[in-house]
């Protein structure tokens, strides 16, 4: 937290001493009450009560006190704020691999899901587009608000339909990064923020370097989050082994200030597509956050104001 007046932070000072001065008056009532000989006259005069509520609407002054001093200063506070506008691509894996059935039903089929549930929980409003990759790399629906187009393009997602055999993540990427800079042109100057989200299961094995596309997007600002998803003991029809590898798209999440996750199950799958979601839609800003501590503060007043009504039947 940051302030924009920090110098008036010196006035808790006079809280503070406001503090000091009320525990000097009650211990000197306390010696008082003690030098009054007559017991009996004084618990007539002045008959015992709880001792800790006479305490409670003064706490609570000074309390708010304090927090008025805090909004006084102006404080700022780093704050999620949704965004209006975006444009997101999903880049799926569909290479023969991703039909292992270490998590069921498929990696694929599984894959598929989750990518629905996370566009069907991303803002209305945001562009979002589709590309299937294996040893090519395709638009399968350009970025567009219509989630209806978009499911109907997570179905056509099945092994093969990227063309030839292997692994193009650079490709994926570079992909992405031409519909967006479509839609881009499209729009004139108001350009939306962009972030690329590519889920696959293995190394880079074709196309263009992972790096060379991680730099393009790195020189045009958009982040690149990849889900690496799979285990280690995957395998496909044959008996073949596909273990997961995650280390190429670990290096382009962390070369274009991605987030890189890795999912061993459809939950964690689920998981990693949230925590996506929430970046995505929201956008970090340093805000004034004075009302909340005089909000809370003029709470402490009225609570003072009632616990001194209630007990002593008048206003602090």
């Amino acid at each position: 937290m940051t302030w924009l007046s920090p110098e008036r932070l010196w006035l808790l000072a006079a809280v503070a001493a406001l503090i000091v001065a009320y525990v000097i008056a009650q211990r000197r009532r306390s010696r008082y009450a003690v030098r009054f000989t007559n017991l009996k006259l004084l618990d007539r005069v002045a008959p015992r009560r709880p001792g800790w509520r006479r305490h409670v609407p003064a706490g609570l002054f000074l309390a708010m006190l304090s927090l008025l001093v805090v909004g006084f200063a102006q404080p700022q506070a780093e704050v999620q704020v949704p965004h209006e506008r975006a444009t997101v691509l999903v880049a799926v894996d569909i290479s023969r691999s991703m039909l292992a059935d270490d998590v069921g039903p498929d990696r694929l089929t599984a894959a598929k899901t989750a990518a629905r549930e996370f566009v069907a929980d991303l803002p209305e409003q945001f562009n979002v587009g589709l590309v299937g990759f294996a040893g090519s790399a395709s638009v399968f629906v350009p970025p567009v608000t219509d989630r209806a187009v978009l499911d109907s393009g997570i179905d056509r997602l099945v092994e093969g339909a990227a063309g030839q055999a292997g692994t193009a993540i650079g490709d994926a990427i570079a992909t992405s990064l031409d519909a967006i800079r479509t839609l881009d042109a499209q729009a004139g100057e108001d350009v939306p923020p962009a972030r690329v989200v590519v889920l696959s299961d293995g190394a880079n094995t074709a196309g263009q370097d992972p790096a060379e596309a991680a730099r393009a997007a790195t020189e045009i600002g958009v982040p690149v989050d990849a889900i690496s998803f799979g285990t280690a003991s995957g395998t496909i029809q044959g008996g073949q082994a596909v273990p997961v590898d995650g280390q190429t798209l670990q290096a382009v999440a962390e070369a274009t200030g991605g987030n890189y996750f890795a999912a061993g199950s459809a939950d964690e799958l689920r998981d990693a597509y949230a925590d996506i979601g929430s970046s995505v839609g929201h956008r970090t800003e340093v805000r004034d956050v004075s009302a909340r501590f005089i909000g809370v503060g003029l709470a402490l007043a009225v609570l003072a104001a009632l616990a001194s009504l209630f007990w002593f039947a008048r206003l602090p």
